[in-house]
């Protein structure tokens, strides 16, 4: 544990970064299936938002965050455990920064996404760090976003050949499919996107009129 150490403010409130960019800092958190189409849901958003919204966003990918800031991190029960921590931390500066951040994780465990939902939530009123608008305080900093597909529906798509290594034993602890690896549903998702029965555009379309209609995408 780090020891003598102090949290320096600056001089620039988050509100005041909001306003700039016109938008509210918040995190979509998508979880499901590896297949069940986050990582399009959340890039084919980030194009939509960029180019016909001109809003600020950046999307954090399961996958790329294991190339860099997690590549010393596992698959075991203990490592997915410190990669959703880590970037719930990494969520929270961007989200503290003003930014729509479009995390794309399997995120199998229901704890796991909790703390990352607790964590950005207490910073939404820590100090000076929220917007003091009438609507801020019906905004929150976490929207989890069940990205639902049956196994076989994923299995079937299985863009990575990840479910044919897993069937076949190359890959072990596969969540889904390996008994060691369940993954827990969200209760209370913000929103529920079915992807075995509903297009990307349409996703897409559910979503931005999800900001929109809670003012996220202006100030």
């Amino acid at each position: 544990m780090a020891t003598n150490i102090t949290w320096h403010h600056g001089h620039i409130t988050r509100s005041e970064r909001e306003r700039q960019l016109n938008q509210h800092g918040v995190t979509l958190w998508f979880t499901g299936l590896s297949g069940a189409g986050k990582s399009t849901i959340a890039t084919a958003l980030e194009r939509e938002l960029v180019l016909q919204h001109k809003k600020s966003l950046y999307v954090l990918d399961g996958d790329n965050i294991r190339h860099g800031l997690n590549k010393d991190l596992g698959f075991g029960p203990g490592d997915r455990q410190e990669n959703i921590r880590r970037i719930g931390e990494v969520c929270n500066l961007f989200t503290d920064a003003g930014i729509i951040v479009l995390a794309a994780f399997v995120s199998p465990y229901r704890e796991d996404r909790d703390k990352v939902r607790e964590l950005l939530e207490a910073a939404k009123n820590d100090g000076d760090n929220t917007a003091v608008d009438a609507s801020s305080s019906k905004r929150k900093n976490f929207i989890e976003i069940y990205v639902e597909a049956d196994v076989s529906v994923c299995e079937q798509r299985d863009p990575k050949g990840l479910y044919k290594k897993a069937r076949s034993g190359e890959i072990k602890s596969f969540t889904g499919v390996s008994a060691d690896a369940p993954f827990e549903a969200p209760e209370n998702a913000e929103l529920v996107l079915n992807t075995g029965s509903v297009s990307v555009e349409d996703c897409v379309a559910q979503l931005v009129k999800y900001l929109q209609d809670a003012g996220y995408l202006q100030f």
